[in-house]
């Protein structure tokens, strides 16, 4: 389905994806790691497609602005001609993690996919948090989906941190290489001390957790 709508965070085909490699933790709460989830060249138009309107400032559940928890910009791709090849792929992605591992009970993308930019010249930042929220949206995220998009060279600080078990781990910064996680899972982006981190998020769906 078509994402449709938007909360903030509470916080071509896709065949053929490589997987990564990452600790082992019990199977629900384990990250799902992809390798390759877009080339280069796809990040690089993605990223054209964020710069072609004025981002946001981030915000919360609710669109609530503080600064001590995120400070970001977003672009959100349902607002952007020319981007349903990237929704496609995205939605394929998740069906393949969901299917191999993750088995979640999913029924839709109610929420547009989102570009995220982590600027060091306010120490963008995300503090730990969860993307399950109380809004009547956010409450039914079930699995999220990030992809980077910006090379590792590109900037320095900005790790994407996810802590499903008592362990924190951090996701790859290779550029195109996807991570999904439950959306229940704690998780943080760090500071950016130098350059731009950018990435693509998206959330999928369903029924309540039982």
């Amino acid at each position: 389905m078509r994402p449709r709508g938007r909360e903030q965070a509470g916080g071509g085909p896709g065949g053929g994806a490589e997987r990564a490699t990452i600790l082992e933790c019990p199977i629900l709460l384990a990250p799902y790691p992809i390798a390759t989830a877009f080339s280069p060249l796809e990040c690089d138009r993605i990223l054209a497609l964020a710069a072609a309107a004025p981002l946001a400032p981030a915000g919360l559940v609710g669109g609530v602005q503080d600064g001590r928890l995120r400070r970001a910009e977003l672009a959100w791709l349902d607002e952007r001609d020319g981007a349903d090849w990237v929704t496609a792929r995205l939605v394929a992605l998740v069906a393949e993690a969901n299917r191999a591992h993750f088995g979640f009970a999913l029924d839709e993308f109610a929420e547009s996919a989102q570009v995220a930019r982590y600027g060091a010249e306010a120490q963008g930042h995300f503090a730990w948090h969860s993307d399950i929220g109380a809004g009547p949206v956010a409450r039914r995220r079930k699995l999220t989906l990030v992809v980077q998009l910006s090379a590792p060279e590109d900037y320095a600080g900005g790790a994407l941190e996810i802590w499903p078990d008592g362990t924190p781990r951090e996701a790859a910064r290779a550029r195109g290489a996807a991570i999904l996680f439950p959306a229940f899972a704690l998780h943080r982006v760090t500071p950016v001390t130098a350059g731009v981190r950018q990435s693509l998020t998206i959330w999928a769906h369903g029924p309540d957790f039982r």
